[in-house]
């Protein structure tokens, strides 16, 4: 229950508090506010007029952070983004508080208070709100801006805190434009503090939560103009509580968890690009539709597919082609209208239709961006600006028109660039003008846009595009609150996508896993994994990734062959599996294998909620794998990519992903190895040790289920 202090306060204090909060202690001239409950509890002050944290403490672990210095807000104003010489900074020192007021409300358990600060000098009033549900180890706080002139924000940063234990997990910042597999932006990856266990960012993806030298700052770019009165609210910042200070990761993923627009769904689904590539017509898609229902569902009693997917190649980007009205029309030629025929078909196999798209036309649509640059729309020295207002219009118009015709999955390529160019704005169109960094004549996907002097317009761009595109999915999620909506090129790696979509690609990585053999396929694509989550220390849950995987398309290897990599590739657990296949060329032993793994899929994914990759470095061929688990089920995956014979040992614990409070005893047994000859036990149970030897490329895969 939410904790409530009720003292008396003097008259002095209630001249400066019109409504005082029940949670209140008076000490002196200072006044003091708690927001508690039985995870955490933030004490606040006001002394002398002035807001700010004393300490946050983390119940869980019984640690206490106590600010080296502390401003509850910090805003950089201007004239305008393209006046020189206007810029200022002000933080909650600058402003007196007028009154506060409690807003919690025990029916709700919510715990809240509304801080009002007011500023003579630049005339402007600020609202605080903190926010602590009772059952929630988290608290959040955001503020409205409201000034009495006109005044551009620049910057708003939500929470500015030093912290003696405070740690950026994710330090790379390479906003490029034009570079190979080197667009790591660094945006939305959350803080950590490692002795006190809490978890910190701002609750939108195009975030900038960084430390230095010990100051937290959740903030982020906006260069918005205000009118006289107009009121803005920020995005909130979030403080979350760790159980454990070793595991501040299991607290972060399980509070996205609980955020997500749509909670982890098994999205199994078929993709028309491997087969057909942008050759892909109706009657070629709807021939693997019949295929698959009849190899995998009909004859191997596999569960239907989640979707279809028609990927490039069924829009017209023909000479004659018009997209003056609706972007993104139907080839006609090769597709009925809004693709009846293939609509019918996925409704025959229980499943739905999916289609693909590139959001900036930069894929497949490149063609057509001269054409909508003569219509007026906003185009780019590559592709199509996602702050554009009339092609961003006609854009969501034309998504939300095929989604209320049944479309119930995107993959939306393509967003602010692909693998080796990215193009931002840098005219001003939706997004703040900064003329003083020199531009002009710039290309847009301008190498010289890689230096770090012009991070500042790229982020205007960046948090403009996102917030446009954000609309759009919100749009999509209002006509079908069960829609898919996946997010590949271009995107990037923020855990808080995942409040308006469901998965995101592996940035900086090839469609197809590249390598002569299995081996070399699977340590390509894991190698991705390693460097992403192990060397740049990323926070994304692993089951909202696209992998472009499982692939089958080559024919000279052995079902065993198939058979391994696919398993390990399932034991990524990412819930989004999308079927790279040559739908007709597959052997009934093919079939075979697929459809026993997509059991397999079904039957774990419970244990992909909690998936983590441990061991080696697979780029150096040490042994390396994943594993998930529930309270009930799990799994662990091992693959050895040397040419040699290598021992792995490794222990069943929390690290692994294990509930160290689950006192069940698991039975064993394996896809893709007898245990016996691996000198396995049947059960096991948590804390035990399991070494295991494995040879030249082998994968082994250890089940383990609470029978």
């Amino acid at each position: 229950m939410v904790n409530f202090y009720v003292m008396r306060v003097s008259k002095t204090v209630v001249l400066l508090i019109v409504l005082l909060a029940a949670g209140t202690v008076v000490q002196g001239k200072e006044t003091i506010f708690k927001l508690e409950n039985r995870f955490l509890s933030r004490q606040l002050s006001i002394e002398d007029g002035k807001l700010r944290t004393l300490f946050i403490e983390n119940k869980l672990v019984g640690t206490k952070l106590s600010p080296l210095s502390c401003n509850e807000f910090v805003l950089r104003l201007s004239d305008a983004t393209d006046k020189t010489g206007t810029d200022r900074l002000v933080n909650t020192e600058d402003f007196r508080v007028e009154n506060v007021q409690d807003l919690s409300d025990n029916k709700e358990k919510r715990h809240s208070y509304r801080f009002v600060l007011y500023n003579g000098k630049e005339d402007m009033k600020i609202i605080l709100y903190y926010e602590l549900k009772e059952e929630e180890p988290c608290c959040r706080k955001y503020l409205q801006i409201i000034p009495n002139k006109k005044v551009t924000v620049e910057q708003v940063d939500v929470e500015s805190m030093a912290l003696e234990d405070a740690f950026q997990n994710y330090t790379i910042k390479s906003i490029t434009a034009q570079a190979p597999s080197q667009w790591k932006p660094g945006l939305g990856q959350p803080i950590y503090t490692l002795q006190t266990g809490t978890f910190w960012g701002l609750e939108f993806p195009a975030a900038c939560n960084t430390v230095n030298n010990n100051l937290i700052s959740c903030s982020y770019l906006i260069g918005k103009t205000l009118q006289k009165g107009e009121i803005y609210t920020s995005y909130k910042s979030v403080v979350g509580m760790a159980d454990d200070i070793e595991y501040i990761d299991d607290a972060f993923y399980t509070y996205i968890k609980r955020i997500r627009k749509r909670p982890l769904r098994l999205q199994i689904q078929y993709n028309s690009w491997f087969d057909y590539g942008n050759r892909v017509t109706e009657k070629q898609f709807v021939s693997s539709i019949e295929k698959i229902q009849k190899e995998l569902v009909t004859d191997r009693k596999c569960p239907p597919l989640s979707a279809y997917v028609i990927d490039d190649g069924w829009q017209d980007i023909s000479d004659t082609a018009d997209w003056s009205d609706t972007v993104w029309t139907i080839n006609k030629m090769k597709f009925s209208p809004y693709f009846s025929e293939s609509t019918n078909a996925v409704h025959k196999a229980n499943s739905q239709l999916g289609i693909w798209l590139s959001p900036a036309s930069i894929l497949g649509g490149l063609s057509m961006v001269p054409k909508m640059k003569e219509y007026g729309f906003e185009s780019l020295s590559y592709g199509m600006s996602m702050t554009g207002k009339t092609y961003m219009d006609k854009l969501e118009q034309r998504v939300c028109q095929l989604a209320e015709k049944g479309i119930s999955y995107f993959k939306f390529d393509g967003l602010f660039g692909h693998l080796n160019i990215r193009d931002l704005e840098l005219n001003g169109r939706g997004t703040p003008a900064v003329p003083q960094l020199n531009t002009e004549g710039f290309a847009s996907n301008d190498r010289r846009l890689n230096a770090s002097r012009y991070d500042e317009v790229k982020l205007y761009y960046m948090t403009a595009a996102t917030e446009r595109l954000i609309c759009m999915f919100n749009h999509l999620a209002e006509i079908n609150p069960e829609i898919f909506i996946a997010i590949t090129n271009g995107a990037y790696l923020s855990p808080w996508w995942l409040q308006y979509i469901d998965v995101v690609w592996l940035i900086n990585a090839d469609d197809a896993a590249s390598g002569s053999t299995r081996t070399d396929e699977l340590v390509y694509r894991d190698n991705i994994y390693y460097q992403i989550w192990i060397e740049e220390n990323t926070k994304f849950p692993m089951n909202a990734i696209f992998n472009h995987e499982p692939k089958k398309t080559q024919f000279d290897e052995t079902e065993d062959s198939f058979k391994k990599y696919l398993y390990m590739n399932l034991s990524r657990g990412t819930g989004f599996i999308e079927l790279y296949i040559k739908t007709h060329q597959l052997s009934s032993g093919d079939w075979d294998v697929l459809a026993e793994g997509l059991k397999w899929s079904h039957k774990f994914f419970p244990a992909f909620q909690h998936v983590k990759m441990h061991g080696g470095s697979p780029k150096h061929k040490e042994v390396y794998g994943y594993s998930g688990w529930s309270d009930e089920i799990g799994y662990v995956s091992i693959h050895n990519p040397l040419d040699k014979v290598q021992k792995y040992t490794f222990t069943l614990n929390r690290a692994l992903g294990l509930n160290p409070d689950n006192p069940t005893v698991f039975r064993v047994s394996s896809p893709t190895s007898h245990l016996k000859e691996k000198n396995l036990k049947e059960k096991y149970r948590y804390g035990e040790t399991i070494s295991i030897e494995l040879n030249p490329g082998e994968v082994v895969l250890i089940n383990f289920e609470n029978k």
